[in-house]
């Protein structure tokens, strides 16, 4: 492996240390070099934290050895005040003279500003080095700010017959369970690493969901429920307060404790609207978990990343038909 490879490497395994734990913010990892030796290393360990060139920088004990080394890092430095101050500052300040960068970042206050600024201040800047690899470990955030909506997860189970339920009448009958304890756990896992969650109205009737984390360590996402008519009532597991829940509705309501509620127009086009304020929420994921017919409509709509769908050997023979991915 050629050598500046291999200290992207390293930093990308630093990064994902970070995951679940920066949300809205990229996973980023940093190595400094001085003669062939790693002196220093760090991630962005979490939200509103020091960012991985702040950890890196700290870590080193010979602080005059910044002057001839170089700083490895998996996402261009930024260069804005938000919850820290700029990294691009701290480089420039520490007088490190060449920074080898995987990929740019694409949030409007950095793309492109933060190699620039080095660039003007002197620093050598070497870009794309793993930049594939770095692009696939920070796709929700590359892919959020890139097309302005959350990256979306479709998530459903099925029989092997290509039902997702099935039929009730109200929720006095019970869903139809198809994930075993290891799969529940694997949801809940990846239900602790999105930013929001999302069901539609019938779902949230007929199942009473959660939408929590419960079954593994982490945060729970924000719980996002669409209810035009506010049909769902305040005793639901969706309105329990124990998690943020935003309610897209068509009526006016205050909002109650974690509770949220946001009026949109059910005439216009409902799911841009909502992904529109997601992403203005700074909610760069997002996972839909039923039911049939909001998968569908984000399907018909191409806005998805990822559908991930588990079949099961259970056969129903009839129920509510599963949605039906794309194909190609």
């Amino acid at each position: 492996m050629e050598t500046e490879e291999k200290y992207m490497m390293r930093c990308l395994g630093l990064a994902r240390h970070g995951a679940g734990k920066v949300n809205p913010n990229p996973m980023v990892g940093s190595v400094i070099v001085y003669k062939g030796r790693i002196i220093g290393e760090g991630y962005h360990r979490i939200f509103g934290g020091p960012h991985a060139e702040v950890n890196a920088v700290a870590s080193v004990k010979d602080k005059s050895l910044l002057r001839r080394s170089t700083m490895y890092v998996n996402l261009e430095p930024c260069c804005h005040y938000g919850k820290t101050p700029p990294c691009t500052n701290l480089i420039i300040r520490e007088g490190i003279p060449r920074v080898v960068i995987a990929c740019c970042d694409p949030y409007p206050e950095v793309s492109g500003d933060g190699i620039r600024r080095l660039r003007e201040a002197g620093v050598e800047v070497t870009t794309g080095v793993m930049d594939k690899e770095a692009a696939e470990l920070n796709k929700v955030f590359i892919k959020s700010h890139t097309l302005k909506r959350p990256y979306i997860y479709l998530k459903w189970a099925q029989s092997s017959d290509g039902f997702i339920d099935g039929i009730r009448p109200d929720a006095s009958v019970p869903p139809v369970v198809f994930s075993s304890t290891a799969m529940l756990q694997k949801v809940h896992k990846k239900r602790s690493e999105v930013m929001a969650i999302m069901v539609g109205t019938r779902t949230a009737l007929l199942d009473n969901p959660s939408l929590t984390v419960r079954r593994w360590s982490g945060v729970s996402p924000v719980r996002i429920a669409i209810d035009r008519r506010l049909s769902i009532p305040s005793v639901n597991n969706i309105l329990d307060g124990r998690a943020t829940t935003i309610v897209f509705t068509a009526m006016e309501h205050a909002n109650a404790g974690s509770t949220e509620y946001v009026r949109i127009d059910f005439e216009a086009d409902v799911l841009q609207q909502i992904m529109s304020h997601l992403y203005a929420r700074r909610l760069t994921s997002l996972m839909v978990e039923g039911g049939a017919t909001l998968l569908t409509s984000f399907i018909k709509q191409g806005l998805w990343d990822e559908i991930q769908v588990e079949t099961t050997p259970v056969v129903l023979g009839e129920g509510v038909k599963a949605p039906v991915p794309p194909s190609g």
